[in-house]
């Protein structure tokens, strides 16, 4: 079988080694194209961490269920307000518990901890002299 003659391949490189405007043309393209290809995968890495950036900074997580929505006034899983949820407020003026569709939300009575001591009773472990263990 016989092969045919490959005229276009012939011609391609004779236009590019040629010093011709359609040589200089081609190898312009073609290292345009390379150059392209070499740099896509770090333009599109880039475009992703901006991006990431942008939807970071507008992402919401509820202080009282911990879900996280997309810049939305309410929470969707608790309805818990965004912005009355960043006010600093007194622990005694607690929300009392909501109604919700699966039960009372008791998560909205948020106690500061800087304003709770707690009492902690020390326990021996070892047993004093003259008592029994229990075990003999």
């Amino acid at each position: 079988m016989v092969r045919p003659f490959p005229w276009l391949w012939l011609l391609l490189a004779l236009l590019l080694l040629l010093p011709n405007p359609a040589g200089r043309f081609l190898l312009d393209l073609l290292g345009g194209l390379t150059l392209t290809l070499l740099l896509l995968p770090l333009l599109a890495g880039g475009a992703a961490v901006i991006g990431w950036q942008v939807l970071k900074r507008r992402l919401r997580t509820c202080p009282s269920c911990g879900a996280t929505s997309l810049g939305q006034p309410v929470c969707p899983a608790c309805g818990t307000l965004f912005d009355s949820a960043n006010s600093v407020e007194d622990s005694s003026s607690a929300a009392p518990p909501r109604r919700t569709p699966w039960g009372w939300d008791n998560r909205s009575v948020e106690i500061d901890p800087r304003n709770v001591t707690i009492n902690v009773e020390a326990v021996d472990v070892e047993p004093k002299p003259g008592e029994s263990t229990g075990s003999s």
